[in-house]
């Protein structure tokens, strides 16, 4: 089912491998300032939060004071390193989307110290406004309408404008089933939450933000599964549950996100959707990773091959606290400038050294890891390019990612390119058959499947069974 102008990709971007590496996209994305995403550079993004405090009416003063210290700190450090350009992301705090005058100020601090900076001294800079989905908890009305929709929308709108470059979001639909999926690692409910609500919640929330976008000029840049994979991830790293899983449930999770760019989305996509990848071969836009650079905010098993194709190098969100190198993000931002040379100087070397960097980024992790494993280019792109010719809708396609990308772990396995102990390959097998087992409707999938917490009307469904 589609109710926007949604047009979706029938072919990927890319061709070869040889193609596709960080620091170029098919489709770049050019900012008000000149600077160009994935048009040869790699960037830092630097994302970054309060330290633990209240944020009230009395102590927004100080709220305000940290994100000036911040934004302030990160400016001087680009210069001290000659950083050619910078995007600051700011991801907002629940009660400052649920007041989105108090985000529209966060945001304006940000903007206006950067804006001095740049007519200062040159070093160019722009920001992300990313809004807390608050759509969550006993008293949300409905996705699309009541007071949660539209204060996202409000922030989304007030932060463009006064000066936000990209608009982008960690959306949470279908995540109250998703989340029982990964507790009983039900790869048919995983499916069933990213395609079915989890697609049409990305429909009608990226055609609200496009119709921002083309309001105020900024650029609808992307979604990100950060709840719905990444969760799975941090589970799976933890021993919870199989890596094999959370790795099905991250390219599954690829159709879901890849619905923004469908919608308009340009890029760059955010840096905590791991699944960016799968974006960027389909689509074409920059994608914003990250990778061992995150490990403040959360540790992973996929901290080098996550850089193979960004043009965005990101740490994920780090508190403004004092560390004996200085602030956090100011530190935070100084470890992302280095890794940035890194890749452009590869990238000044040529084709043949950019492409040896990027291997030696996915080589390192891939072996160890299935998580890590579907994150390789050369996975990607043959995934992607299989991806694309399955016609029938988001279930369809969501059916055939869990397929191929069980199938590339096996393969992986079998061609010794990947470790993976018993218990893994038990799972393995045990996914991949109940995958193989489902229907070939999603109406006859909600049939078997059993809800907790999901509530059809909520997104306009007469109930489950009505996709």
């Amino acid at each position: 089912m589609s109710t926007t102008g949604r047009k979706r990709f029938v072919s990927a971007a890319y061709q070869t491998a040889g193609e596709f590496v960080f620091g170029k996209a098919a489709r770049p994305v050019t900012l008000a300032n000149g600077m160009v995403i994935g048009g040869g550079t790699v960037y830092p993004e630097i994302n970054f939060t309060l330290p633990n405090m209240l944020i009230t009416g009395e102590t927004f003063p100080e709220v305000l004071r940290n994100y000036r210290e911040i934004a302030e700190g990160i400016c001087q450090r680009a210069r001290e390193l000659f950083v050619p350009g910078f995007i600051a992301e700011i991801e907002t705090l629940p009660p400052m989307t649920f007041r989105p005058a108090w985000g529209i100020e966060v945001c304006k601090t940000v903007v206006d110290v950067i804006r001095e900076h740049e007519a200062k001294y040159g070093i160019k800079g722009a920001v992300r406004i990313t809004p807390n989905d608050i759509r969550e908890g006993e008293d949300l009305e409905h996705m699309w309408r009541g007071r949660h929709w539209e204060a996202i929308l409000e922030t989304f709108e007030g932060c463009a404008e006064v000066g936000a470059d990209l608009l982008a979001i960690e959306s949470v639909g279908g995540k109250e089933i998703h989340d029982e999926a990964v507790m009983y690692c039900d790869i048919a409910k995983s499916i069933y939450a990213l395609t079915v609500p989890g697609c049409l919640d990305m429909e009608r929330l990226w055609t609200a933000v496009g119709d921002i976008g083309a309001r105020t000029g900024a650029v609808p840049a992307g979604d990100t599964a950060c709840g719905f994979a990444n969760t799975a991830m941090v589970l799976a790293e933890k021993n919870y549950i199989p890596k094999v899983f959370a790795a099905a449930v991250r390219v599954i999770s690829a159709v879901r996100s890849l619905v923004a760019a469908e919608c308009g989305a340009r890029g760059p996509h955010k840096d905590c959707g791991y699944e960016g990848v799968y974006v960027k071969a389909i689509a074409g836009t920059p994608i914003a990773m990250e990778g061992r650079t995150a490990a403040c905010a959360h540790l992973s098993p996929v901290g080098n091959v996550a850089g193979c194709l960004c043009d965005l190098w990101s740490n994920e969100s780090i508190q403004n606290i004092k560390l004996l190198g200085g602030m956090a993000p100011t530190v935070s931002f100084e470890q992302l400038a280095y890794d940035c040379r890194l890749f452009n100087e590869a990238s000044g070397r040529g084709t043949e050294t950019a492409l040896l960097l990027r291997d030696l980024h996915a080589d390192s992790d891939s072996r160890l890891d299935p998580q890590a494993y579907v994150l390789r280019p050369d996975v990607v792109l043959d995934i992607s390019r299989e991806l694309v010719k399955i016609d029938g809708g988001d279930y369809a396609r969501g059916k055939a990612a869990a397929a191929l990308a069980l199938e590339a772990i096996r393969t992986g396995s079998e061609a010794g390119e990947l470790t993976l102990d018993a218990r893994e390959e038990t799972w393995l097998e045990t996914l991949a058959e109940a995958v193989e087992d489902l229907p070939a409707q999603a109406e006859e999938l909600a049939e078997t499947l059993t809800f907790e917490k999901f509530d059809p009307a909520k997104y306009d469904m007469a109930d489950a069974k009505s996709v």
